[in-house]
This record gives structure tokens, sequence and C-alpha cells, in this order.
């Protein structure tokens, strides 16, 4: 089964049909690695074919919420073989068109597997509490009810795992959905929403529009038939999904911008923490939320740690992530690879450059977005490069004396998404714990691993609030109903 494509154009999936854009216009969504590429065309969207969709999953929602949660599940269960039978291709599609190493893509595409089955497993768990009421006649309990219609708006980072954590607990607890997709990811999306459209599901129960976020996204946000709106991407944008959402009165989520930390106690394993740091902070070409930016390191063992960080940093192969022996791929765009440099320029300025800080240059290089993984110290906290998100493979090496030192540097950040500590002693790691101002806390592990069955979110200004994945997902994508009876 191949992209329902129009001489290479992808379609929307409205109420059921692969339709085209009445605008007529696309937008040609290239590889990161190689423009000459193109990974294909993709609608570039208006208000009327939003409309159209919300419209479908409106009419739909009332025969959805009325399946049994076990009828819900057999679909979540369908789309799940249907995309492991696909795996490879839908994860060398996601190579190609935002670049991370298809073994990455690889894994990812799994893990979506795994995130509809966990959620097709909710269908048969409890939806409520029987509590006791004062008149001894009576019958008092809860139960759960969907929202309605649930706007989803994904980032192009992890163009399978952040659509099925929205799209699979929005199904299973009764709602129906309208996914906006990044562009830079919509050719995935579509591969994903015929995976949901070969399992049988109703028609509008899931609709996808691509198109820019100034006209989907921001029409979502202010569509009367959204009852709920669940984003992922960049504090301004969603500052102003959320200010849109409560004006009119609409339940939205927000997970957004991490600066995340790994503290390198004086008593760390040094090998498993600069490996963990490079993992955390490079892979996916530093181009997640969780990534690692600021390493914070006790002066004993700074030296040592920095040595064989930046040794290990420079073995770091990077090129198309199709090819073997590819660790690290390009920047997703030509406007994040933009930015990372930017960034690179003010780091120069604000501290000492131990390693990198170029773009590649040429014949496998000249036509992909490709940087080289950079290392700065002699960082201070109130750098532009220790306080802003870059998303990007830049570090920034800080030493300290003491572990108070450490997690208060850590904290010193408006965010509060992801953080690690290496250490092997357990007062430390307490004190982390309890002191370290982060939604995800993780001991002698990257920053940036997050499992489908955990709660996940942000603290500060990384997010609304809410979580996200495990049991967590049906605080946001239910409300709880009390029911007395006489």
């Amino acid at each position: 089964m191949t992209v329902k494509t129009e001489t290479s154009k992808c379609l929307n999936y409205i109420n059921g049909r692969w339709v085209a854009s009445d605008s007529d216009e696309l937008i040609t969504v290239t590889n990161p690695a190689n423009t000459d590429d193109v990974v294909g065309r993709i609608q570039k969207s208006t208000r009327d074919d939003l409309d159209q969709a919300v419209s479908a999953a409106k009419a739909a929602k009332k025969e959805w919420k009325t399946l049994a949660g076990a009828d819900r599940g057999k679909f979540l269960y369908k789309t799940a073989d249907i995309i492991e039978s696909r795996l490879d291709e839908i994860a060398e599609c996601m190579t190609r068109e935002m670049g991370k190493t298809f073994p990455e893509a690889k894994g990812e595409t799994a893990r979506g597997v795994a995130i509809l089955r966990y959620y097709a497993g909710e269908g048969m768990r409890k939806e409520g509490d029987v509590i006791p009421s004062t008149d001894k006649d009576a019958l008092m309990f809860t139960k759960r009810a969907p929202l309605g219609v649930v706007g989803v708006i994904t980032p192009w980072n992890f163009p399978v795992a952040i659509p099925m954590w929205k799209t699979a607990p929005a199904l299973i607890y009764g709602n129906t959905v309208v996914l906006k997709p990044a562009s830079e990811a919509a050719v995935t999306c579509a591969k994903l929403f015929e995976c949901f459209a070969e399992a049988g599901l109703p028609a509008g129960v899931v609709n996808m529009v691509s198109g820019p976020g100034s006209v989907i996204g921001q029409g979502i946000a202010e569509h009367a038939d959204v009852n709920g709106i669940t984003f992922t991407g960049s504090n301004q944008v969603g500052k102003k999904i959320g200010q849109t959402a409560l004006a009119r009165g609409a339940k939205y989520q927000l997970e957004m911008g991490g600066k995340n930390p790994v503290i390198v106690a004086s008593d760390a394993d040094i090998d498993l923490a600069v490996d963990a740091t490079i993992s955390g902070g490079l892979r996916s070409t530093g181009q997640k939320c969780t990534a690692t930016s600021r390493v914070i390191v006790q002066s004993d063992v700074y030296d040592e740690f920095k040595e064989k960080l930046v040794a290990k940093v420079k073995e770091i192969t990077i090129g198309d992530g199709l090819k073997n022996g590819i660790w690290m791929g390009p920047s997703a765009s030509e406007s994040q690879l933009n930015t990372v440099l930017s960034y690179i320029e003010k780091g120069k300025q604000e501290g000492t450059l131990l390693c990198g800080g170029n773009r590649l240059s040429g014949e496998e290089y000249d036509k992909g977005y490709f940087v080289e993984p950079t290392v700065f110290e002699d960082i201070t906290s109130n750098a532009t490069i220790a306080q802003e998100e870059i998303f990007g493979p830049v570090l920034a090496l800080m030493k300290v004396e003491s572990l108070e030192e450490a997690i208060e540097l850590a904290n010193d950040v408006e965010f509060g998404l992801s953080a690690s500590i290496f250490t092997s002693n357990i007062q430390k790691m307490l004190s982390f714990i309890s002191d370290m101002d982060a939604g995800l806390v993780r001991i002698n592990a990257e920053s940036a691993g997050v499992e489908l069955q955990a709660p996940f979110g942000g603290m500060k200004q990384s997010s609304s609030h809410s979580r996200e994945q495990g049991e967590a997902a049906k605080e946001f994508f239910t409300s709880i109903k009390t029911v007395f009876v006489k």
C-alpha cells in the first residue's frame, strides 16, 4: 500500500475520504539531507477545509462515543497491526522527511505501535469509582465523559510518536479527532492515517488537514465546535493557542519547550555520564524537547569529563540517516539549521568553543542542512545559549563546586521539562529528586527518556501543567461525571 497521492500529492483525510484542498495549492516537502529529493507535496489547506473536517468529526462523535470501549480498542489494535506491517516503509519516509536516522525512525514507529496497543487496552479498564453517599438508599458513582471533538496539533520532531500519543487516548476515551501535522512531517502523518483508514474506523472519527499553522492550527484553536486542543510545539505558538482556547472556554493542553540539564556529580560514573550526555543531547540532532543542552559538572571531575566528552563527540558520524553507519542526521529544515547556527555564533561570543561550531560542506553535505555537533565551555547561567532553547546539537558545559550550586544552576531557567543527575550517592539522588523543578527527573540516565505508560509534562514554562501519556491522559481527554441514583 502506498501513500494516497495524485502525482506525488498527499491529500487531506476528511470524513473517511482522501480529498484535495479547496485552495488547489501545495507545499513541497524535501529531504533535509538532500533537497533534490522531493518527499511529497502536501495540501496548503484553508479554513473551509478545516470546517469540513470539524463538521465530519462533530457528526461522528455521538456514534463513536456510544461504542463499547473494547470495540473502540479493537480499531486501535487493528491500526497498530497495520502500522507494524509497514514499519520499515513508514520509518524510511520519516527519515527522508525530517532527517533522523533510520534506526531511530524504526524505533519511533515501533513506539507508535506500542502506544496504540497500550491505549487499546484502556477500553477494558475502569472509568470511575463508587463513592459512599450520605443517603443510605442512594448509589453514587463517577464515570468519564469524552470532550467531543479534539483538535490535535503536532510538531515535526516525532512524526509518529507524538501524533499517536495524542490521538490514541483521544479515540479510546470516546472523542473524535482533527489532526494538523507540522508541514515538515505531513507525508509521514498521511501514512499513519492510511493505516487508520485501512483499519476501518468510521468516517469522521479521525481527520487530517495539512497546511500553515497560522491558518489550520490557529483555526483549530478558534473553532467553536472543537471542544479540546492538545498541542506540542514552541512556547510562542503554544501560548497563543492556549489564550485563544481559554477565551472561548475550550479545554487545552500544551507541551512546549525545555532547557534540560544533566548534573554530573563528583562521584558519578564518568563514562556512563559521557555516553548519556551525548545520547541525550545529540541524538536526533538535538531536536527533542527533552534533549540535554546544559551539562553541569562538579569541578573535581570536570576536566576528565570534558576530555572524554569532546573526544567522543568528535567521533560522531554525520550524514544521510538512510545510510549505514550514520549516527546523526541533518537539521530538519533550513530555518532550523539557521536557528542553530545563529545560537552557535552567540555561543562563540559568550564562551569557549571546544569542538564543532560549523555547517558541514562538501559533496556529501552541500544539498543538506548539516551542522557539526558543538560543545562550549565557560558558559555562565545568564548566557543566551544557557537560557534559550536551541533545538540543535549544542552542549554548554558549566563548572560548579557543590551539588547545591549545581541544582540552583539547573533550576535557573524558565523551563522545567526534564533533568538528570549522575551520582552514586543516595542523599544526592534524594536532594535532586526533591529540589529539581522539572516534570521528569532521571537518575543515572539521559534526560531524553520518556516511557509511554508514565505521565509526561513539564513545570514552569514547559507546559500548561497537564500531563500526557499513561493513565494521566484520561484527565485531559475526559471530564468526570458524578452520578447519583436514588
